[in-house]
């Protein structure tokens, strides 16, 4: 092959790993139909290097190609980003004044923010009625390529798609998308054709700034999702109603276990006494693993000179993120990590080889400053607190290390009955460090997971600048995923603080540094067991483990003196005073999502015994307290997830 004819070809590589060389030029469609017809055919879209593009997207040498067909995971995001564009048409027949802004796909649906129109929860069932039509009428999706210019004369009285053109279009051509002569700017992918879109509903209006920036305009941003059948929908919205039953905020306000109220600020939860005993019992589980796997426990301060902030590189990354403060003409900021203070702590003394690895932890509170808009309940907040560790560690140790932690991370996982999918991030296009660490380090954290028998997706290019890393997403009751544990290898910030250790060759060495969270952030991992047990936390950590109820006033005393015994085993335990029947105190503490109540009459002071019933109705009389207590406490220190006393002995 000669010099202009290597020129002229490009080599892409395949999900298998395979390569496959095609003329310079193609298009992620001819990748496909190079593969074979079939597949070309069923081409909807593409992934070049792990970003979703549409079919049209130009290859380039190296690059990681995945075919998009309607049997993919990603078919449904550009679905849905094809139904915003049918929201956004339904809108402008309806409302021609309406002015379009963005429209992406997300996680759970779609979004479009729009302006000059006033549209409400009202408007909704209208503007349903009209996507509908549209979806019905099957029109063709048609890609358009135009100049900068002709697109800047059609969006001449809106701002928004202006600055989109001035500030992020690539190149002199930009891209249209087509559907019965309406059209918007866009750079896909989408379906072939409206009726590709089986059934979507609209959801919700919220307000929301442009480019998420509160000192810009305020838009009107309609929610929606789209799936390709009514079925898939109907199953959706059933999961949505029940998600919303289970909604942290709402069973947060019924069992009175945090508040974020307005006077307090956004985004800074206040943790009332039910609530601040769960997250005690979390932190001593938390503690109790990391004692046990040789952490030791540091503290660092919420606030630092931002010379630290600098050296570590967060001030250059997270400066618009930062609470900054100015001390006597000094610039402080509160942390937005906990990692530079542990690197200082290790940078305090000498370290042999032999010293190493040390492990630090810390429940550290930090502060990033997120839009106002993007903040919801406790998923996203302005403080919150990581079960932080930080590992310092020689290269040779790093697979030993990592093993240890996803060993933590599984105990958390499986005490807590939680599924949980895992995927190896690998190194991005901006990276510090050598190709050989990289290479090294990667290629441990697959081995420690193909070791482990781990089911895990590879993201390419989506580690960290500073290193690869092991993502995990706890998928709740209802199958949603959310942000959870991550092990991550760090080789920027060592050399930043240039930290060493006294190698075997008596030279200087940089230590590896390992971030990693077992639960991800408090708050966070609050949010997901709040939802996931739907408040019906494990014995072990109800606020409220026991409540006794006595029948009458004549039985108050013994009712008491079982609370006594209770406590003396170190149960959380109330007794039900209040002048109500028997019947309604155990209403009331179904409500309250007891894990068991104790009724005591009568015949149980006579006998000296209680009985039990627990969250599932059912019930069992004439028990020892003894046995009672035996059992409360096998159940508490095994964390088991269900009351068992009734049913289980």
């Amino acid at each position: 092959m000669s010099e202009t004819d290597a020129e002229a070809e490009v080599t892409v590589v395949l999900p298998d790993g395979s390569e496959l060389t095609v003329p310079a030029g193609s298009t992620v469609e001819d990748v496909a139909f190079e593969i074979g017809p079939g597949l070309g055919r069923d081409t909807v879209a593409g992934k070049i290097d792990g970003e979703l593009v549409e079919k049209y997207a130009e290859v380039h040498d190296g690059a990681r190609i995945e075919i998009v067909t309607d049997q993919s995971d990603e078919y449904l995001t550009v679905l849905r980003h094809s139904a915003a564009h049918v929201f956004a048409q339904a809108l402008q027949r309806l409302h021609p004044e309406a002015t379009l802004t963005i429209g992406p796909a997300t996680d759970d649906g779609f979004y479009y923010d729009v302006t000059d129109v006033d549209v409400d929860e009202d408007d909704l069932a209208a503007i349903e009625a009209e996507m509908d039509e549209i979806i019905a009428a099957d029109y063709d999706i048609e890609r358009e390529v135009r100049s900068r210019e002709e697109a800047k004369e059609v969006y001449a009285d809106n701002e928004y798609k202006q600055q989109i053109l001035d500030e992020e279009a690539d190149g002199e051509e930009v891209t249209f998308y087509v559907q019965d002569g309406w059209e918007d700017l866009c750079q896909g992918p989408h379906v072939e054709s409206t009726g590709e879109v089986g059934a979507a509903t609209l959801l919700e209006v919220s307000a929301a700034y442009w480019r998420g920036d509160e000192e810009n305009d305020s838009l009107t941003r309609v929610y929606g999702t789209a799936f390709a059948s009514e079925s898939d929908l109907e199953e959706y919205l059933e999961l949505r109603e029940q998600a919303q039953e289970r909604d942290h905020r709402k069973i947060g306000q019924e069992m009175n276990l945090f508040s974020i109220p307005t006077v307090t600020g956004p985004g800074l939860p206040l943790y009332h006494p039910p609530g601040k005993t769960v997250l005690r019992e979390l932190s001593d589980f938390a503690n109790e693993l990391n004692r046990e796997n040789g952490y030791e426990e540091v503290e660092t301060p919420h606030v630092f000179r931002t010379e630290l902030w600098k050296q570590s590189g967060h001030y250059e990354n997270y400066k618009d993120d930062m609470f900054l403060l100015d001390v006597n003409d000094e610039e402080y900021g509160l942390k937005p990590m906990n990692c530079p203070g542990h690197a200082t702590i290790f940078d305090q003394q000498s370290w042999s080889y032999r010293d190493l690895p040390q492990r630090y932890f810390e429940n550290g509170k930090v502060y990033r400053k997120e839009q106002r808009g993007e903040l919801s309940g406790l998923s996203r907040v302005w403080s919150f607190t990581i079960d932080d560790g930080h590992l310092f560690v020689r290269p040779d140790q790093i697979r030993q290390e990592i093993e240890s932690v996803i060993e933590m991370i599984f105990e958390v996982v499986e005490t807590l009955d939680l599924e949980v999918e895992v995927a190896l991030a690998t190194r991005p296009d901006k990276s510090v460090g050598g190709d050989e660490i990289w290479e090294s380090a990667e290629e441990q954290l697959r081995d420690v997971l193909d070791s482990g028998g781990y089911d895990y997706d590879v993201e390419p290019g989506d580690g960290a600048f500073y290193g690869p890393k092991i993502d995990f997403g706890f998928e709740d009751a209802l199958g949603r995923v959310w942000d959870g544990p991550t092990v991550q290898l760090d080789f920027n910030m060592p050399d930043r603080f240039d930290l060493t250790y006294t190698g075997e060759d008596n030279e200087d060495h940089q230590p590896v540094m390992i971030h990693r969270a077992l639960y991800g952030s408090y708050e966070r991992f609050f949010m997901v067991l709040i939802e996931h047990f739907d408040g019906n936390f494990p014995l072990w950590l109800a606020p409220e483990q026991v409540r006794i109820l006595p029948v009458s006033d004549e039985t108050l005393g013994y009712a008491h003196r079982v609370k006594n015994e209770l406590e003396d085993a170190g149960f959380r335990v109330e007794v039900e005073d209040r002048d109500w029947t028997v019947g309604r105190k155990i209403r009331a503490g179904h409500d309250d999502r007891l894990p068991y109540m104790v009724i005591v009459g009568d015949d149980e002071q006579e006998a000296g015994t209680v009985s039990v019933r627990d969250r599932f109705e059912d019930q069992r009389g004439d028990v020892e307290l003894d046995d009672f207590v035996d059992h409360l406490v096998d159940e508490r220190d095994e964390k088991r997830t269900e009351p068992d006393f009734v049913d289980g002995e």
